[in-house]
């Protein structure tokens, strides 16, 4: 049996809000041995220091972009987004606006995407069961204005015209890379504030399916000769999130292929939440809300970075 304080640190550490950690304490059988109410504050409390962010908080971030990938690619190989039954839970439910089957032209991209859109429904429900109670509800997402107000922003089109990227499968290809590198670098980001080494070792199982997903989507805009519109959505992003200039399109050194971008040692850059939130919010103030996300995220981690 696991003792006492090891249990007491996890669920301090996983429960998002002190409400959630006395739920898990009562449902552990944790709050009648007489460990009193310091087991319901964080772990950090006894220290009189600032807490660190929970666990919960964190697999609730993630979950929020989970849910984004998921509808994005279930709409476009289904024409339906996610099921009633893997859309509730705390916070401010929203719907999804956009979206639409895609007439793929190539099996190979519609089979991948398929595989992804079924990834990502996955993602969704393990993270929505390993938080449980304390699982955020789906948000509103845009998947319409956002993709043009994106494009716009970057370039790849003029103010006035439209980018819609379940047109076609070049466009479904240019959508899916506005986000995809974007959840590679947000769990990399994340991974030093997971203490709970379970979630941490799923974290990074996500990561790596993700990093999957993004190389495949860079590999096959490289191959169709998209490099142009892919480096200006990369330009963009980097104007969104900070001062550095991480991101990168698909080639570089003089036209070298860079299907994996990866700094001077081969590694994958982070973003914060809150970086990862200005590309999501296109905007590189301080909100809480806008872009693919028109009401917000839920959960305490939603509100992007002064840039």
């Amino acid at each position: 049996m696991f003792d006492q304080t090891f249990i007491r640190g996890a669920i301090a550490r996983s429960a998002e809000t002190p409400i959630d950690r006395r739920k898990m304490l009562i449902a552990t059988g944790v709050a009648g041995l007489g460990l009193g109410a310091a087991a319901l504050l964080p772990a950090q409390a006894a220290n009189a220091t600032t807490p660190a962010i929970s666990d919960g908080s964190i697999l609730n971030f993630a979950l929020n972009l989970e849910y984004l990938e998921a509808e994005f690619y279930l709409r476009a190989t289904t024409g339906a987004g996610l099921p009633d039954n893997m859309v509730g839970g705390k916070g401010t439910p929203g719907a999804v606006t956009g979206g639409g089957k895609v007439s793929f032209k190539s099996t190979f991209i519609r089979k991948y995407a398929e595989e992804i859109a079924k990834d990502e429904a996955r993602h969704v429900a393990f993270l929505r069961y390993a938080l449980g109670s304390a699982a955020v509800a789906r948000p509103a997402i845009d998947l319409k204005a956002s993709f043009t107000a994106a494009a716009v922003a970057a370039g790849v089109i003029q103010p006035g015209q439209e980018f819609n990227p379940f047109a076609d499968e070049n466009s479904f290809l240019l959508g899916a890379f506005v986000f995809e590198d974007v959840g590679v670098t947000a769990y990399k980001g994340a991974a030093p504030f997971i203490s709970n080494k379970t979630y941490l070792e799923a974290a990074a199982g996500i990561l790596a399916v993700e990093a999957y997903h993004a190389g495949l989507i860079r590999t096959k805009l490289y191959e169709l000769g998209l490099g142009d519109p892919a480096h200006k959505i990369s330009i963009a992003r980097d104007n969104l999130d900070g001062p550095v200039d991480d991101d990168q399109g698909l080639s570089r050194d003089g036209g070298m292929a860079n299907i994996v971008p990866t700094d001077d040692n081969s590694i994958a850059f982070s973003r914060s939440p809150g970086q990862v939130l200005n590309v999501v919010y296109l905007n590189n103030k301080s909100v809480t809300a806008g872009g693919f996300f028109p009401k917000g995220v839920n959960g305490d981690l939603n509100t992007s970075a002064a840039n």
